[in-house]
């Protein structure tokens, strides 16, 4: 872990020049997450904080848990990472695993704060393992569901076309990150479907 240090340094600095504050609605997660440069905009009726850090994976975020989410305090949490273990190799169970260790962080140490995870997208680059990419969301879906105050809320399905392969305007160039346009579209499932609003 010790490749994000410096990222994880800049959101600690970050955090500690924050006003005190019990309405943060933090997005944490990967590069889809800190790349979210609107937030602020999107969402105008809530407080946002982006923690997001790039590369990060789901091992990555329950690692840095008590160096950036508890700091945060935050009143709810909207969470993306996974895709960057499954395109570093790593299989759905090993992804699923990572997420329960930060489930059981969450409820342990931050009881009752409300958890939206995003479902892990299919991107062009990676379109090769999305059936790693399904079957990992579905084991992360059945988890949540043992959590009354956590949420899966479906961002793969809405960036896919009629033909179920990626939509390239929904993505940058590198086939990777999202464009404008998919940022659009997760604020619109996030506004419709999200108990965060």
């Amino acid at each position: 872990m010790f490749w994000y240090e410096a990222d994880i340094r800049q959101l600690e600095s970050k955090l500690s020049s924050l006003p005190p504050a019990s309405d943060r609605v933090v997005f944490y997660g990967s590069s889809s997450i800190r790349l979210w440069t609107t937030l602020a905009q999107d969402f105008p009726q809530i407080n946002t904080l982006n923690l997001g850090f790039g590369g990060s994976t789901l091992a990555a975020c329950a690692w840095f848990f008590e160096r950036v989410i508890i700091p945060a305090n935050p009143k709810s949490i909207v969470f993306y990472a996974g895709d960057n273990d499954l395109g570093d190799g790593r299989n759905p169970e090993e992804v699923y695993l990572f997420f329960c260790a930060f489930a059981e962080k969450l409820s342990s140490v931050l009881p009752g704060i409300p958890l939206s995870f995003l479902s892990i997208k299919i991107s062009p680059v990676r379109l090769g393992i999305a059936d790693q990419i399904r079957f990992a969301n579905k084991l992360i879906g059945s988890e949540i569901k043992k959590y009354s105050d956590y949420q899966y809320i479906d961002m793969t399905a809405p960036l896919l076309g009629a033909d179920g392969r990626p939509r390239k305007d929904f993505f940058e160039n590198d086939g990777l990150h999202l464009s404008p346009a998919g940022y659009r579209i997760w604020q619109q499932v996030l506004q419709q479907q999200a108990r965060i609003f």
